[in-house]
């Protein structure tokens, strides 16, 4: 199941001094050899984006317990990207693994989510990739019971051996788990409002504020089953089309 020459990477949006990196470090090291490559600071909610107008700057943060660390002045994506280019020298890792994220990546949670995003650019480039995140913002969260649960998951993406792995896996905060469940994502939005305020100088500002509106009623996505208190896993796919209504266009004649 482990090999020592199986390079993994790991990435997230929180930034390089978020505790959840270092939780998914050193689990990851139980099955190859880890490089850590994350923003030099927070990059919540940044999504897929990528540096295009300013450069990239990469520096080596040092190494603990047998781990290399990487700040990186970009996005989650671009943390991937001067991983595999710079890092790794042109050559793909073994498997990545984002996270562990500080709060929910479940639901629409994910479209707006770094750590998701490291793990899609992981998948574009043909490498497997999980995305892990626990229910909880604080710097003090408990990442306790979701360590055994995280590592089963990593095992049996190692163990599968396949390369389209692209799972989304979040965990409630809650002391004991009932297990994985995996399903769907569930629809829900954000309903936000955008509050006026103005700064000393007199001008106008806005802060986003609202809130998270599950707009789903059935039971067999990852928001219910959160709520019930399991580990969700959902897999992803990059390629958006959608066949179903691709079919019956073509098959309309409309255009």
């Amino acid at each position: 199941m482990t090999s020592e020459k199986m390079k993994i990477l790991v990435v997230n949006d929180d930034g390089i001094f978020a505790p959840g990196i270092k939780h998914l470090a050193k689990l990851a090291a139980k099955f190859g050899e880890v490089v850590v490559v994350a923003p030099d600071s927070p990059r919540s909610g940044q999504s897929h984006a990528v540096t295009l107008i300013q450069p990239l700057r990469l520096h080596e943060a040092g190494e603990e317990d047998g781990i290399r660390y990487f700040s990186c002045s970009g996005t989650p994506a671009d943390c991937v990207k001067l991983a595999i280019k710079v890092v790794y020298e042109g050559r793909l890792p073994d498997y990545v693994f984002s996270g562990i994220n500080h709060g929910s990546n479940a639901s629409s949670n994910a479209v707006y989510s770094g750590t998701v995003a490291g793990m899609m650019e992981a998948a574009l480039a043909g490498v497997p990739a999980v995305a892990f995140s626990l229910t909880d913002h604080s710097w003090k969260a408990d990442f306790a019971p979701f360590l055994p649960y995280a590592e089963k998951i990593m095992a049996a993406c190692v163990k599968s051996g396949r390369k389209d792995i692209c799972w989304n896996v979040n965990c409630p905060d809650v002391p004991v788990l009932k297990g994985i469940k995996v399903c769907r994502q569930a629809k829900a939005y954000w309903d936000e409002d955008a509050v006026e305020r103005v700064d000393p100088a007199r001008r106008k500002y806005y802060w986003l504020m609202g809130d998270f509106v599950n707009k789903d009623d059935g039971k067999d996505h990852d928001l219910h089953y959160l709520a019930e208190g399991y580990v969700t896993l959902t897999p992803f796919h990059f390629d958006w089309t959608d066949y179903a209504a691709m079919k019956e266009w073509q098959e309309s004649g409309a255009f």
